[in-house]
């Protein structure tokens, strides 16, 4: 099928291009990206009034897929980044079993192929089991197709394990997405360490636990040439430790998923399970420095951390609860109404941390809409105000804190390979 875009705001942070104009796609590649194209279609797209930008990647999602297929699926989950605008997502290693090796890696990538409209890259685990004693066949993994290296769910606290997989990472150029987490300071926290924890009578997780491990990661990439992304940034001294290492010229990147940049811990009212994510929601001074950090270009990438569960998992009180939320039909919204309706971040910008930055982090011709690029696209109807509802989720997942807020901005398709894969009606 041959598409032809009309009269939309196209946005291309690749060309720093933000104009009215069409886009005609044919055998899955951007053909043509100029005003007033008159070429026949199969299908016209009236875009006026309409966002129109590379398609969307994430690069950090939790598919439960292999072993959790309860709360996620393969399918499901890319059915649901497609709803939300996104051509590929990284899938997360912390599956059960892990996927440490490079028969795991092609498990997902060839049933990817088989069920999921969009491109879904699979990332290899660090150790094997995620049990920091033992490194992973990390060359075998990248062989089958691995785009990255993560022990996402925790961090690697072996440095010796850590700097000989970074070597690796070097050597076989793919980038370590990191989670930045000190167990032993971490201890049994389920929310920020506050008065609100204090008030509500629950364990909390001190700012120290994520941004000592951040330093130590960024000097470890740094001596071994490694290229270092630094998941979930939920802190003010992350954002800081960041913009201080790319002052001194190191390789690495970070980003802020929606709920950090939207919530604070004076949001959470009640012991409400739906609140517990990992790192947890932190106070407002943090969350100012976040936004900051992605307006003054410090922070990079705005990933979701989508994390599916189950009813039973996210029953009860938080400090048995499982850590995580769902975020791939949502993202989109919350970034709309918190950063580009607030005048943060102009949508151009909002484009580059939702698509072009991915791509360069991983290594992938993606996240642009020059003529001869693949055909993923995502257009987006910034007028259109509506409330969250769960019940209409595409994901397993229902565990978000979002629902019923009111916001403001729709996907109204997702182009993947030339090939409408969403198309809200």
């Amino acid at each position: 099928m041959d598409i032809l875009i009309k009269n939309g705001r196209i946005l291309d942070p690749s060309l720093q291009k933000d104009e009215i104009g069409d886009l005609y796609i044919k055998d899955g590649k951007i053909q043509k990206a100029e005003k007033g194209l008159e070429t026949k279609a199969d299908r016209v797209i009236d875009a006026d009034g309409c966002f129109v930008m590379p398609g969307l990647i994430d690069i950090h999602v939790h598919l439960r897929d292999p072993g959790q297929e309860y709360k996620e699926t393969i399918e499901s989950g890319s059915a649901a980044a497609a709803k939300g605008g996104f051509t590929t997502i990284v899938a997360m290693p912390n599956t059960v079993p892990v996927i440490d090796n490079k028969d795991r890696v092609s498990y997902v990538k060839n049933k990817a192929e088989m069920v999921s409209p969009i491109h879904v890259i699979q990332s290899g685990a660090i150790t094997v089991g995620q049990k920091d004693q033992e490194i992973t066949d990390i060359e075998g993994m990248v062989q089958a197709g691995a785009g990255a290296l993560s022990e996402d769910g925790k961090s690697v606290m072996n440095m010796k394990i850590y700097r000989e997989a970074m070597k690796e990472a070097a050597r076989l150029n793919v980038p370590v997405l990191a989670h930045c987490e000190d167990k032993s300071l971490a201890g049994g926290g389920c929310m920020n360490e506050d008065e609100k924890a204090k008030e509500l009578n629950l364990p909390g997780i001190c700012n120290a636990t994520e941004d000592a491990i951040i330093a130590r990661d960024i000097i470890l990439a740094h001596d071994t040439g490694a290229r270092l992304h630094l998941c979930h940034c939920s802190t003010k001294g992350s954002v800081e430790i960041l913009r201080q290492a790319k002052q001194a010229g190191y390789d690495v990147t970070g980003e802020v998923c929606p709920h950090h940049f939207t919530l604070t811990t004076d949001d959470i009212s009640t012991d409400n399970p739906n609140y517990k994510m990992n790192p947890p929601l932190r106070s407002e001074e943090d969350k100012k420095a976040l936004i900051e950090g992605l307006k003054d270009g410090t922070m990079d990438v705005i990933s979701t951390d989508h994390a599916p569960h189950g009813a039973k998992e996210k029953q009860g009180s938080m400090r048995n609860a499982a850590f995580g939320i769902v975020g791939l039909e949502t993202s989109v919204a919350l970034t709309m109404t918190e950063l580009v309706e607030k005048g943060i971040l102009t949508p151009l910008q909002m484009a580059e941390k939702m698509s072009y930055n991915p791509a360069k982090v991983l290594g992938i011709s993606k996240g642009t809409l020059q003529e001869g690029a693949d055909a993923d696209v995502t257009i987006i109807d910034p007028k259109a105000s509506y409330k969250i509802d769960k019940g209409t989720f595409v994901s397993k997942g229902r565990n978000t804190p979002f629902d019923g807020k009111k916001v403001k901005g729709r996907v109204i398709f997702t182009i993947c390979d030339g090939n409408i894969v969403y198309e809200y009606k």
